[in-house]
């Protein structure tokens, strides 16, 4: 199959995957959005929202509608990073064997990443980038396609450890889950009191998504589409020539060259979804938010004066 007929190919079942997933989960259209955008370009995402939207839900269906195994894990401040990894043990025959952990899935599911402490956390960064981990000495490849999908609930940080920012820079998307609207939250009221229940299909297969991440690599990019981007994320830093006011006055650090890759390869993802052959300056603005969230430290000042992320990013595009 040549490469157009596999980004037409697609368009098309992300399509069908979007019609199935919403089977299941209703509204929250940017959201399932976005954690597609961040599957095809190979990216782990972070989703931060208060407790009862579905966020576990929605992971457990994308896993489901893409044909992918899907572990999860519930991290607490007693959880060991051999609980993520998997741990030797002394078998029958007296011979150690390694028992792996749940982190080899193709989908994991990390609730509340932010409740254990950073040395448990480290235990998901060599998986996370490496797509590795290294127990006892050996290492294992885990399985392909890989994803970390993350929760984090924004207000209650009490016996919460914050995220470094290497960790932080590691996931592609930081995704804002918002409540539903009124006539959403009638119909999930509705859904889940009664005996409601729908059958998943599998939409896509292993081999499937790892051709959709390739074909998505080879998509030509313009250059003025590349100059965009790292003007762009330049503009964040407060020490570089062409830092705006905005950058000067409320922006302690500015965002690294991970986040230029990862608009680029998000701007391609998001114009083929749309049926694009090639990005323009639009899909990098429309990735911008999710990916600049996170990699973005406000000063002082911008608290003071109640600048939030949000506001900053879109005064910068």
């Amino acid at each position: 199959m040549s490469d157009v007929a596999t980004i037409d190919q697609l368009i098309e079942d992300y399509k069908r995957l979007k019609n199935e997933i919403h089977k299941v989960i209703i509204g929250q259209d940017e959201v399932v959005d976005q954690v597609l955008i961040s599957i095809f370009s190979k990216g782990h995402t972070l989703l931060v929202g208060v407790p009862g939207l579905a966020k576990t839900l929605l992971v457990n269906t994308i896993a489901q509608t893409l044909g992918l195994t899907f572990n999860r894990i519930q991290f607490t401040p007693d959880l060991m990073p051999s609980d993520i990894i998997g741990s030797e043990i002394l078998d029958d025959t007296k011979n150690f064997k390694f028992v792996k952990g749940p982190v080899f899935s193709h989908l994991l599911l990390a609730d509340e990443i932010n409740r254990t402490p950073p040395k448990t956390q480290s235990a998901l960064l060599e998986a996370m980038q490496e797509k590795r981990v290294t127990a006892a000495g050996k290492t294992y490849t885990l399985p392909q396609p890989f994803f970390v999908l993350a929760t984090q609930n924004p207000i209650e940080q009490e016996g919460t450890y914050p995220l470094p920012e290497a960790q932080l820079d590691r996931f592609m998307f930081n995704i804002w889950v918002g409540y539903p609207t009124f006539e959403e939250e009638m119909l999930i009221v509705k859904n889940t009191t009664s005996n409601y229940h729908v059958e998943l299909q599998r939409i896509l297969t292993e081999e499937q998504i790892l051709a959709y991440q390739d074909v998505i690599r080879k998509v030509p990019v313009p250059d003025n589409v590349y100059e965009y981007a790292v003007k762009l994320i330049n503009k964040t830093r407060k020490d570089s020539p062409g830092a705006p006011e905005v950058t000067k006055n409320f922006i302690s650090w500015g965002a690294g060259p991970r986040a230029s890759q990862y608009l680029i390869i998000g701007a391609k993802t998001h114009a083929v979804l749309r049926g694009k052959y090639s990005p323009d300056i639009e899909d990098v603005k429309a990735v911008a938010l999710p990916i600049l969230r996170h990699r973005i430290v406000r000063n002082y000042r911008a608290e003071a004066e109640g600048y939030t992320i949000e506001r900053i990013i879109r005064e910068l595009l």
